[in-house]
């Protein structure tokens, strides 16, 4: 919200776009699952 208030809501849109991007990205990249919550999740290896 402050990307909202200082840069537009057009920007602030971009910025989330590209945060998830990148995170789908490294996920992706590095086959991990999406683990939901903060307890760490089982990684089988």
């Amino acid at each position: 919200m402050n990307v909202a208030k200082r840069r537009g809501m057009a920007r602030a849109r971009v910025a989330v776009a590209r945060k998830l991007a990148v995170i789908l990205h490294r996920m992706w990249s590095d086959a991990t699952e999406f683990r939901f919550g903060k307890a760490p999740g089982h990684v089988s290896t």
